[in-house]
């Protein structure tokens, strides 16, 4: 049975306006040139000003086209369905420059580079292998990874063989060619199905009777694991041998390429980047002065043109497809209107959050010391520009700053806080570029254990739990102790 009944929810949508917006504050200077470019290219009422524009004359035409044009043309229609609701006033011209800007060089490099599989297939078909052999030789070094590796299992290889490829082999066959074809090309190394037989390929490639490098070669073979915990008592033990012995051959190993393929691009084009900082930080006579980078945003405004060709064509009461295109033309005169009014919008944003940062980060900026880095979480920003966190969030994401001591990542600014001896708030970024500098510092052949470090932060005045300290040498990228020894 049917039944009727009123059900109540609360709900909240975005408008697209405001989508929009938010993917234009979350964009680096870089992708905000592209995305200036496309929108130019498909909005023609959106143009670069050569000029400095003049106060909006759009509005007043505005209201000329809707009390005239919507009551003389029959149209199936509302002009006003291309206006938006809570339209504020615009400016039709956007200047995204200051006097005070940097120079910065946005272009892209361009090298055309030979992919590993090319490389390796040229050198295949000038080998003395038969044509059923050359066909498997080429699957193998089209599954090899972009470090060269054969990361797969012989047996799927084959199976791959017999149903893809219609070739009937056996993993005998398939492991053959892949050592006596495969792994004898250039660069030494590739085809290797792990890191120790990479290196090993590498070392027995060098054809010498050299001490250091026949000890390596064994070492690499025999004392794998012992070498890879760094267990050098026990490689000295077994091999009975000096200290300076084991240095030279460990010199050797460290010459050989863990990654043979990582010379070679994975497409014909390489693109390099450079980074493009979207602010500009200055200090003069102890203030601090942050600006936008905006020297890759060209000054917009409406098109002349296609306000004038709107007037024409809204004033001609008779013409269906004038009345056509007056309303094409007015939906692309509104997209440019709003366009340059979100781009204003995310300037002004982006300003906003990154002079609160400034200022909550004052010490810092003048001093470039990361140890007078204060704890600061986004919603400390949020707090001060009255923005939401995820906008915060979308500010600084991918973003950077040009500052008088480099290049800096804004969100590397950001950290939580713990209490210090004295009872201070300091930051978890002041205390693991301490733990950093004391790690630095350690003596290579006996170094410092976390039970160690511990200790000496301790000393310092920061109370941390072992298990902080483990995870801070993690976020660093710090191996254990074991794995820091050198000889």
């Amino acid at each position: 049975m049917l039944k009727q009944h009123l059900q109540l929810k609360l709900g909240q949508k975005l408008a697209p306006q405001q989508i929009q917006l938010m993917k234009l504050i979350q964009l680096h200077t870089l992708e905000f040139e592209e995305e200036l470019e496309r929108e130019l290219e498909e909005n023609p009422a959106l143009e670069i000003a050569k000029e400095e524009s003049k106060e909006d004359e759009y509005s007043s035409l505005e209201d000329s086209y809707e009390n005239e044009g919507t009551e003389s043309i029959e149209t199936d229609f509302d002009v006003n369905e291309y206006l938006y609701d809570d339209e504020p006033t615009y400016k039709t011209a956007s200047s995204n420059y200051s006097p005070d800007d940097e120079e910065f060089d946005n272009e892209s490099l361009l090298t055309e580079g030979q992919s590993l599989y090319d490389y390796l297939t040229e050198q295949i078909h000038l080998s003395s292998i038969n044509e059923h052999d050359l066909k498997i030789a080429e699957y193998i070094i089209g599954n090899l990874d972009t470090d060269g590796y054969l990361r797969r299992e012989i047996k799927s290889l084959v199976d791959d063989l017999a149903f893809s490829q219609g070739l009937y082999t056996t993993k005998e066959k398939v492991e053959d060619i892949l050592e006596n074809y495969v792994q004898k090309l250039d660069p030494p190394g590739v085809g290797a199905r792990g890191l120790q037989e990479c290196l090993l390929l590498q070392i027995e490639k060098k054809v010498s009777s050299d001490k250091a490098v026949s000890l390596a070669a064994n070492i690499l073979r025999h004392q794998f694991d012992a070498l890879t915990n760094k267990h050098y008592n026990k490689i000295i033990q077994k091999y009975d041998i000096e200290e300076d012995d084991l240095k030279d051959a460990l010199d050797e190993i460290s010459k050989l390429s863990p990654k043979v393929g990582g010379n070679f691009d994975t497409q014909t084009i390489t693109i390099n980047q450079e980074i493009i900082p979207d602010f500009v930080i200055q200090v003069k006579d102890g203030l601090v002065i942050p600006m936008l980078n905006s020297k890759n945003a060209p000054t917009l405004r409406v098109s002349e043109e296609y306000k004038d060709i709107l007037t024409t064509y809204s004033h001609d009461k008779n013409s269906s497809e004038h009345k056509q295109a007056a309303l094409f033309i007015k939906q692309k005169l509104d997209a440019a209107k709003w366009y340059i009014d979100a781009i204003n919008q995310r300037q002004n944003t982006l300003l906003q959050t990154i002079t609160a940062i400034v200022k909550f980060q004052k010490d810092y900026f003048i001093t470039g010391d990361e140890k007078s880095l204060r704890p600061m979480i986004l919603k400390d920003i949020a707090d001060i520009t009255g923005f939401d966190i995820s906008t915060i969030s979308r500010v600084v994401k991918s973003k950077y700053a040009d500052t008088p001591n480099g290049i800096v990542y804004l969100k590397d600014l950001f950290s939580d806080s713990l209490t210090n001896d004295d009872g201070e708030e300091v930051s978890t970024k002041e205390i693991k570029t301490h733990l950093q500098e004391v790690i630095s510092k350690e003596n290579k052949r006996k170094p410092l254990t976390d039970d160690a470090l511990v200790v000496i932060l301790k000393e310092q005045g920061y109370n941390i739990a072992r298990r902080t300290i483990a995870k801070y040498r993690e976020q660093l990228n710090i191996p254990v102790a074991r794995l820091r020894k050198e000889l």
